[in-house]
């Protein structure tokens, strides 16, 4: 079944970007390719899930489903983040169905199993008949929670579902040394600094689109009226991540034209100027800034649906909400601007004579690398299924 699945032309998409194809129509319309990808590159990395600013205090839950799988985002009692599956180790019944806080146990609403907020069951009433809370069987400390493997850099929360990821550290080394200079507190602004965009798209195609700035002339004259192309540099690597950067970031200002946040602490000169936009493959977007930087969780719903999760975020905890507020709106407005480019190459995708398309080797060297990491990843399970 999977080699059936997977038989597409990945060599050409494998090639050197000059002649490269990117993939093909398959991977973005059909629901069964979709499907298999999920299993075979989205449950087989790191991948993002959401950010740890979802769960603020101790106690704090949030229910959360990815690729279908039911899942529980929680801070435990020491304040670690952990994701749990969202059930019940008796007969599977869902846990949680909707944020809140836990000051104690966590109930399953069925047959009253209960968990602490670091997985551990508890307690098991009339599990040995009425009356009886205990049974010889029932063994509690084998019958905790499930945990997913979790890892937290930039507040975002990446989970390896398979379990057999390596670590996220390692895999991610060369980006985190690239930002090693942002490796400091940083805070999310609160419900102003977070919004949602429900885009008619793969979610392939929001990374792709964020990967380069080829696009800005056209999708974005406002922001290429001072931050043009021909001021971007590409970010591509064939690893992990690809993006772009630009030389002319302009800071945000406040009504009076003062800087309306502060810096971060320590950072070089580069950063005067300089800002990063990079895709951490498989599916989350960050930008780093000098004053604020910002996470975008896709959430792959369907092969044709993809919500985004925007999170923005500050070197202090004190700054002002109508600045937050602004600079929220200057950002919603920017990635709206690309909702129509992304269901455009959606519906393209049902051309059948369209073959992946071209690569211009000077502009689409981030985007041939995530495609060239996609279909390595499904190479890869080609030849252990073939």
């Amino acid at each position: 079944m999977a080699k059936d699945l997977f038989q597409t032309d990945l060599k050409a998409v494998r090639r050197p970007v000059e002649s490269a194809n990117g993939l093909p129509n398959a991977h973005y319309i059909d629901p069964e390719v979709f499907a298999r990808e999920s299993e075979f590159v989205l449950k087989q990395n790191w991948a993002g899930l959401a950010v740890a600013s979802d769960v603020p205090e101790p106690g704090d839950a949030k229910p959360m489903e990815f690729l279908g799988v039911p899942l529980l985002l929680l801070r435990d009692k020491d304040g670690d983040v952990r994701v749990f599956e969202n059930i019940c180790r008796h007969r599977g019944m869902k846990l949680v169905t909707e944020a809140r806080k836990f000051e104690g146990a966590i109930r399953c609403p069925y047959h009253s199993w209960c968990y602490s907020t670091k997985g551990k069951l508890v307690s098991t009433p009339h599990v040995g008949g009425p009356g009886h809370n205990t049974h010889d069987s029932i063994d509690k400390d084998t019958l905790g929670l499930n945990e997913v493997r979790s890892h937290i850099w930039r507040d975002v929360v990446f989970i390896d579902l398979s379990g057999k990821a390596a670590p996220f550290e390692e895999v991610h080394s060369n980006l985190i040394a690239r930002w090693s200079e942002f490796d400091k507190p940083l805070f999310h602004g609160g419900d102003d600094s977070r919004f949602q965009l429900d885009v008619k798209t793969n979610y392939k195609l929001a990374v792709e689109n964020y990967c380069e700035s080829y696009h800005l002339p056209w999708v974005h004259p406002g922001l290429n009226s001072y931050s043009r192309l021909e001021d971007h540099y590409n970010i591509a690597e064939y690893g992990q991540y690809s993006g772009q950067g630009t030389l002319v970031y302009r800071q945000f200002t406040d009504a009076d034209g003062n800087a309306a946040f502060p810096d971060f602490d320590g950072l070089s000169d580069k950063w005067d100027d300089g800002a990063e936009y990079i895709a951490v493959y498989p599916n989350v977007l960050l930008g780093a800034q000098r004053d604020h930087a910002f996470a975008i969780v896709l959430e792959p719903k369907a092969h044709n649906q993809t919500m985004e999760h925007i999170h923005l975020y500050y070197a202090s905890k004190d700054t002002k909400t109508e600045n937050r507020e602004k600079n929220s709106a200057m950002w919603k407005e920017v990635f709206e601007e690309d909702i129509f480019v992304v269901e455009g190459m959606q519906s393209g995708r049902h051309a059948p004579s369209f073959d992946g398309g071209r690569f211009s080797p000077a502009m689409d060297g981030p985007t041939h690398c995530f495609h060239d990491w996609i279909a390595r990843q499904l190479e890869n399970v080609h030849g252990q299924h073939a």
